[in-house]
């Protein structure tokens, strides 16, 4: 068969049940064979950085290896933005990248393909030739899955038509086994949770298994430790009496009480970077046991008092047996933290402060026609169903959205700020969509972010009857900017947009809009959104001046 098509019958093979991408010289035959001949399903986006960000998305949600195609030249240059916020973001999937013949030196797309795709930390496989296709795919999958990054398939595009007799790609599993650490590591890290009376337990995206989670519950209990997750970790203990919510910048007033008496931090599969710790202010005068399975992540952000390489589920369940052994007795410190906190009639932490960002007092008033952005984000909250999948992109209102928006179960928040980028929600949101069938999608922009990457992404989910509503925080701003020359008492007219109406955009790429002025508004605009039948779009309008500062302790 020709190579087109081999390469669409390994990728069937290979269980790859949907294609995130963009067609051009370079790859169209093989998408034409991939949903022609194995009945695949393609999803076609408007630019190709919004392929690896869709296949991206897939993956985090799913589990699964999420897959792209793009061609060549300035299509892969394209994907630079993406391949390293999945990069950052630990995130496997397999771009297959079409790639200029080599004897073609004029093409005006030709370029080092490797030379781009290294720099931004994905993995390259080049195919060698016709006949090592299936192979070279399977070790591309292979290397994604074992390193958890992604890696970029690179297919001469003078290979498309040659025939070569098909071959089952051979298939080398990736295992993962759990790693018990070393004696000397489990007795410095238990030396620490034996002498401490008021321990925390933190959980982290590495601990979202559901061994993982049973493990870590289960010894958090044994220890009489309140736990809680980092913001990619939230909601996996939702619902148990021990739950404190996300440690970090984003705690809960008894969240960041229980903290600060704590005087021991044990983390599982927790990166404790500067957004956890709360720029390491946290964990000062704390002991920090850090068990992760990388050995790189250990110590990485921080020098911990007892770094420990291991599974989490396998740690935590070492941890409970030894404790076990010694007939260990420990204080109640959970308990004491219910307690207080269900004593506590003060006010909760609900993003409404007064102060900005440097310390620069918000007005209490706001121009007519605009929304408070805590009010409105607690109110989309009530009224989208409880079982969603949340992506938020970045920009101002990312904190706010953040505090006051629940995800549904665990694993069901896609994070898009692994490299500081606005822009990159709508097209996660569409792998999300499509891996999560059943489970709508609900996603929070930014005005410029949107602008930036969500306009033609949105028409995307439209074509592919993607379950998503879209939810855009319009300012008229880019509002870091903004709220920057504010506070340094300059004009921020050069930070200040009028934007086109994205509602009326909306109704245009063949969605739904709904322009709100007002609360009334927004909750009438959320009850005609839980009867669509496409993808919706709800533009709340912002008072630039009225954004309270993120940072409430």
């Amino acid at each position: 068969m020709y190579v087109h098509e081999v390469i669409a019958r390994t990728l069937d093979e290979m269980g790859v049940d949907t294609l995130f991408g963009l067609i051009g010289d370079g790859n169209l035959f093989m998408v034409d064979s991939y949903t022609r001949t194995t009945g695949g399903r393609f999803i076609s986006v408007a630019h190709e950085v919004s392929a690896v960000l869709a296949a991206s998305g897939y993956s985090r949600t799913t589990g699964r290896l999420g897959v792209a195609s793009v061609t060549h030249g300035p299509a892969l240059t394209n994907t630079v933005t993406a391949l390293i916020e999945a990069v950052r973001a630990r995130t496997p999937l397999v771009l297959i990248a079409g790639d200029t013949a080599v004897i073609d030196r004029d093409n005006l797309q030709k370029i080092d393909q490797r030379s781009i795709v290294l720099p931004t930390g994905a993995g390259f496989e080049q195919v060698r030739s016709p006949e090592t296709i299936p192979e070279d795919i399977a070790t591309a999958f292979r290397t994604a899955e074992l390193e958890r990054r992604p890696v970029v398939l690179n297919v001469p595009v003078d290979f498309q038509w040659q025939e070569v007799e098909y071959r089952s790609p051979r298939r080398r599993p990736v295992i993962r086994q759990s790693v018990r650490p070393s004696e000397d590591a489990l007795d410095a890290a238990l030396g620490i949770i034996a002498s401490s009376h008021r321990p925390v337990v933190l959980a982290g995206r590495g601990a979202t298994s559901a061994a993982a989670r049973a493990a870590v519950l289960g010894f958090a209990r044994r220890i009489g430790a309140p736990v809680t997750t980092t913001l990619q970790a939230r909601e996996l203990f939702a619902g148990e009496p021990e739950d404190l919510g996300i440690f970090g910048t984003l705690s809960t007033d008894t969240a960041v009480d229980a903290i600060g008496q704590a005087n021991c931090v044990i983390a599982f599969g927790a990166a404790l970077n500067r957004w956890t710790t709360g720029e390491g202010s946290l964990l000062n005068a704390k002991r920090v046991v850090q068990v992760d399975l990388d050995p790189a992540a250990l110590n990485h952000h921080r020098t911990v008092d007892a770094p420990v390489i291991g599974d989490a589920a396998a740690v935590a369940d070492e941890f409970v047996r030894l404790l076990d052994e010694v007939s260990f007795k420990p204080a109640d410190f959970a308990g004491r933290i219910a307690k207080a906190a269900s004593s506590n009639t003060g006010s909760s932490n609900t993003g409404s402060s007064n102060t900005g960002s440097s310390g620069m007092a918000v007005p209490t008033s706001q121009q007519p026609g605009v929304v408070k952005i805590n009010e409105a984000l607690r109110l989309v909250n009530r009224a989208f169903p409880a079982e969603r999948t949340l992506v938020l992109d970045a920009g101002r209102f990312f904190h706010h959205a953040a505090f006051n928006v629940r995800t549904g179960a665990v694993n069901s928040y896609v994070h898009t700020l692994e490299f500081g980028v606005i822009g990159l929600g709508m097209a996660n949101a569409l792998g999300a969509a499509a891996g999560s069938p059943g489970t709508p999608v609900l996603m929070i922009s930014g005005d410029g972010g949107f602008m930036l990457g969500g306009i033609a992404e949105f028409n995307s989910a439209v074509r592919a009857g993607l379950d998503i509503v879209v939810v855009i925080m319009n300012d008229k701003s880019y509002g870091a900017e903004y709220i920057q020359f504010k506070n340094k008492g300059m004009s921020p007219a050069i930070s200040t947009f009028d934007w086109p109406s994205f509602a009326a955009v909306a109704n245009a790429l063949g969605g739904i809009g709904y322009a709100v002025h007002t609360l009334d508004e927004l909750e009438k605009a959320m009850d005609d959104v839980a009867h669509r039948d496409r993808p919706a779009l709800i533009e709340i309008f912002l008072d630039p001046e009225c954004v309270p500062s993120p940072y409430h302790h």
